[in-house]
């Protein structure tokens, strides 16, 4: 008599020793994934992760049958709800792609088609694939948009990519690719670009679909803190190679292999600036700045604010942190200090001199003594320049020396090898390439740098090495720091003082010690609450606590409190009274009606 023992089900998802190859131009076939190997079973969320380079995307993509240009899967197996990727031909890809597997892209505002109502977008799954009739289509998709929390589901469909935020378009986005109720879906860094409050509900928005739905998924990302709240086992990737593989809980509070341990140090918090900062006359005043837009009303004020008399001082070799949500006005505000936005009233200080709104009326060295360093590298850095011609041009043009040895001392400088000087941007990686671009404003010698995210897109270890360099050239070259972020755990690491902005109002400004001391703004309480921990609990507790739902009630009151309509500690005054400044026992400044101790 024989033992019969029940089997496991075979997983939904079968890669076996996978291989990609790259070849640029006519030059050799370089390999990009080795070798590769994991299952998922149905049901189950795999993440991948990794720093930029290691080949998660390109497997993920692979996943779909797909090669990037001038790649190809050069040897392995691929099984995905029972079809042979590999062997599929071009009509059984297009009906397996959108059916079968879906694929939710890091940005997506550059997916969807901005001539477009985002409707007829979304439903175009179900239409190609001849799933169901349009009008059915229409109420899956409502139904998708109320499962995914987007305000106005019976509407919201009518507006273009443009009338929505960065969140809702990423949540659309998600309705999108469970239209044809696919069995596999793809998140490729859906939160990469989002700010912690927006990053909660999109992530509660993903985890209630999949609760739902049942469906099974890959989650490519660099977010160990996003790992803990998303996935049930991890996949460790580095240079297209499987370092380990695990439960969530395994890799993150147990690691094996080193780089993995690396990856979970450079996730933990600590703090990189260490050296107090003399007190000092400003280096930079910024004094009630006014920016907007559609026109001046007959008080002298623009029709549409995005900065609200907004001030704050920035002392000589320190780091000014500026931290708040999309939408906030942090972004505005560094192209104000830069001269590339014009402002209405208000006026700013740099070096003792007054500084013109116009960066063509401003002085040479003022041009020269203040830099920007923009977000995104690749639309800064010129794709036909080497890196050289790139750091050559700004030394040449403000009259410095321009030599072989002044471009390698640059590049030292950013820690790159002098080898990289005859590289195009597409020849680098992600963190190469900011460290070019801030290469390019430390070519200029300047006094202040403005910092707008620039550790945004970067992985968990890039963007480390990346706020270590900020303080190790803040020692060498006494150099000043303006760094707008929405990361609280990077701001606490190199910041001096911070400035807390909600819709365009300074609501706290503090020194980073006063940061860790109640009391504080609401917004402020929240932006805390809101950064994710390497904890698989932390996102059930956020919501129990807050709630998931995190769109703005409503428009603020005409001279009230801006953040009234979403507090929980709003009074009545503050819908028609602007609320006060006032300095707390560890001195930061914060405008709220509340008291010190309501607050604490």
């Amino acid at each position: 008599m024989s033992l019969l023992h029940p089997t496991a089900p075979p997983p939904l998802i079968s890669v076996q020793n996978l291989s990609l190859t790259g070849r640029r131009g006519r030059g050799p076939e370089t390999p990009i994934v080795t070798n590769v190997s994991f299952n998922v079973a149905e049901g189950e969320m795999l993440a991948l992760i990794g720093e930029s380079g290691s080949g998660k995307t390109s497997i993920a993509l692979a996943l779909t049958g797909y090669a990037r240009q001038g790649c190809r899967i050069s040897g392995g197996t691929l099984r995905v709800a029972g079809h042979d990727v590999l062997h599929m031909n071009a009509r059984e890809l297009h009906a397996f792609r959108g059916m079968t597997i879906a694929y939710i892209a890091q940005n997506a505002g550059a997916a969807f088609n901005p001539a477009l109502p985002l409707m007829e977008q979304v439903i175009e799954p179900a239409l190609v694939h001849h799933i169901m009739p349009r009008k059915e289509a229409v109420e899956q998709a409502i139904a998708l948009f109320e499962l995914m929390a987007l305000p106005s589901p019976h509407t919201i469909g009518a507006r273009y990519p443009h009338e929505c935020s960065g969140g809702q378009l990423q949540r659309i986005m998600a309705a999108m690719a469970l239209i044809t109720e696919p069995e596999v879906v793809i998140f490729d860094e859906p939160t990469t670009a989002l700010d912690v409050t927006t990053q909660i509900e999109v992530l509660e928005a993903f985890r209630l679909a999949m609760r739902q739905c049942g469906f099974t998924g890959v989650y490519v990302t660099h977010d160990l803190a996003i790992v803990a709240q998303m996935a049930d086992r991890a996949v460790v990737l580095k240079n297209g190679t499987v370092q380990e593989e695990g439960s969530t809980g395994q890799i993150l509070t147990a690691p094996t292999q080193a780089y993995t341990q690396a990856l979970v140090a450079a996730s933990e918090p600590h703090t990189r600036n260490h050296d107090p900062v003399p007190a000092s006359a400003p280096l930079l005043d910024v004094r009630d700045i006014l920016v907007g837009y559609g026109g001046i009303t007959p008080e002298g004020r623009p029709v549409h604010t995005i900065l609200n008399q907004v001030s704050l001082p920035v002392l000589a070799g320190e780091t000014m942190g500026i931290i708040g949500e999309s939408g906030c006005g942090k972004s505005t505000l560094i192209r104000a200090i830069a001269g590339i936005q014009p402002w209405s009233a208000g006026s700013m200080m740099f070096e003792g001199q007054p500084l013109a709104a116009d960066i063509n009326l401003r002085s040479p060295q003022q041009r020269q003594h203040l830099q920007l360093v923009a977000q995104n590298a690749d639309l800064v850095l010129n794709p036909a320049m080497t890196v050289q011609a790139t750091l050559r041009r700004v030394l040449t043009f403000y009259g410095e020396d321009a030599s072989d040895n002044a471009i390698r001392h640059i590049l030292d400088m950013v820690r790159l090898p002098a080898a990289l000087a005859s590289r195009l941007p597409t020849q680098l990686s992600g963190g190469q390439k900011q460290r070019v671009n801030l290469a390019r404003a430390l070519a200029a010698r300047p006094r202040l740098v403005l910092c707008d995210e620039i550790t945004a897109a970067l992985d968990t270890v890039v963007a480390a090495a990346i706020l270590d360099l900020m303080m190790e050239l803040k020692r060498e070259l006494s150099l000043s720091w303006l760094f707008v972020t929405h990361n609280l755990h990077a701001l606490r690491s190199v910041c001096d003082h911070v400035a807390v902005l909600y819709a365009g109002h300074c609501v706290e400004f503090s020194t980073i010690t006063a940061l860790q001391t109640a009391p504080h703004h609401p917004y402020a309480r929240k932006l805390e609450a809101s950064v994710p921990e390497m904890r698989p609990d932390w996102l059930d507790g956020v919501i129990r606590q807050h709630g998931s739902k995190q769109d703005k009630a409503g428009p603020p009151p005409a001279n009230g409190c801006c953040y009234m309509p979403r507090c929980p500690m709003a009074i009545a005054a503050c819908t028609h009274t602007p609320p006060p400044v006032w300095q707390a026992p560890s001195n930061a400044f914060i405008a709220c009606h509340r008291t010190a101790q309501e607050l604490s």
